[in-house]
């Protein structure tokens, strides 16, 4: 069987878990949580990072912390995973959906252009399958309204836009460290704090509202509850996990890349033949392994391939279903057709990519698409 994926392990989990357990700071914000997020500050150059318990947790921190309220707009794109948009639902603002681009499911520059009214107040952009938006053109919209600007970057660990990576460009960025991602801890996320203003109310609604935080670095005698949070830090033994995998970031890195690369190479036929398109990063954007995906005609034929392909114990998957289609959201609505986001949604399709494929998993995998198509 070939899974969609399978955890990578480093060797290092249990050994580095069997010290946080030992250093008895098993909670939150102990010696690994501060590794973690200083790793993630020297090596791209984040302001402030914050270790949480999923990117879910770090997207309502920054709903929290753009102290939105009910009636203020913000754009999405509606080809995403749900968590992108219910966090800030869940401060009762407008989500008003953009449509992505025509050949990639990140959302368009000018789709977020013609959607600004009097109550936007933030955008929120995902770099789907860590390949960069186009940040430039987005960072100036935003700069244009005055806007504030989130980066979803669940799926862009170590993935570059200009050579910048992505993540800082926005005045918070969030990071997902689930088991299917590049770089795991079973559960977890990050925020990034990019606008310096957005500091130290960050590290209070991640420590419940409590100035706890400044507590422990001497700056107040006593800490208390000073603004509104929650309990948003992941156990230190997660972060003793995360850490043993940032240690082998390079390794795994390089591993995944290969075998987007290869499949890309072994795809290529049905590619010049337009049976399939496959979804790649654009011109100023990166590769970082986190998926193959590539799109078929239609929701039929993606269907019939999943069949096939599963019968043979090789197990693809699909994506996003559009949200502004969602039966949480179809009501609420503008009745704007987003058809780049319904054609993604009805026919694209993953290919199994983790550190436990070889090349010849690959290679048997697109052997069998092929004959698919060749209808064999």
């Amino acid at each position: 069987m070939i899974e969609f994926n399978r955890p990578y392990l480093s060797g290092k989990e249990l050994t580095y878990i069997q010290e946080a357990v030992e250093n008895r700071w098993i909670s939150g914000n102990g010696p690994y949580t501060k590794r973690c997020q200083s790793f993630f500050e020297q090596r791209y150059g984040f302001n402030k990072c914050l270790l949480t318990s999923s990117c879910t947790d770090a997207l309502e921190m920054a709903a929290i912390l753009f102290k939105l309220k009910p009636g203020d707009e913000v754009i999405f794109p509606s080809f995403t995973f749900v968590s992108t948009v219910n966090a800030f639902l869940l401060r009762g603002v407008k989500a008003v959906f953009a449509d992505s681009y025509a050949d990639h499911p990140n959302i368009d520059p000018q789709e977020i252009r013609a959607l600004v009214t009097s109550k936007t107040k933030a955008i929120v952009v995902v770099h789907y399958g860590g390949a960069a938006c186009d940040m430039e053109e987005i960072a100036k919209i935003a700069k244009e309204h005055q806007l504030l600007l989130v980066e979803d970057a669940a799926h862009a660990i170590d993935s570059f836009y200009k050579g910048k990576p992505l993540g800082s460009f926005g005045h918070v960025s969030t990071f997902s460290f689930h088991e299917t991602k590049n770089i795991i801890c079973g559960e977890g996320g990050m925020l990034v704090v990019n606008d310096k203003k957005l500091e130290q109310r960050a590290e209070i609604i991640w420590e419940k509202g409590t100035n706890r935080t400044a507590f422990y670095r001497g700056e107040v005698d006593k800490y208390g509850w000073v603004d509104i949070g929650s309990s948003f830090l992941p156990s230190d033994v997660t972060a003793a996990f995360l850490m043993a995998q940032l240690e082998c970031i390079d390794e795994i890195q390089t591993m995944r890349k290969s075998i987007v690369s290869r499949y890309h190479e072994a795809l290529s036929p049905l590619t010049e033949k337009g049976a399939i398109e496959p979804i790649k990063p654009g011109k100023f954007a990166t590769e970082n392994g986190h998926l193959f995906a590539m799109v078929l005609p239609n929701e039929a034929t993606r269907k019939s391939l999943i069949v096939h392909l599963r019968e043979k114990n090789i197990f693809p998957a699909f994506h996003y279903q559009s949200l502004h289609k969602s039966a949480f959201f179809i009501s609420q609505h503008d009745g704007r057709n987003l058809p780049n986001a319904d054609k993604f949604s009805d026919g694209l399709l993953r290919l199994p990519v983790h550190c436990g494929i070889t090349s010849g998993n690959v290679d048997e995998i697109c052997q069998h698409i092929i004959a698919f198509f060749d209808g064999k």
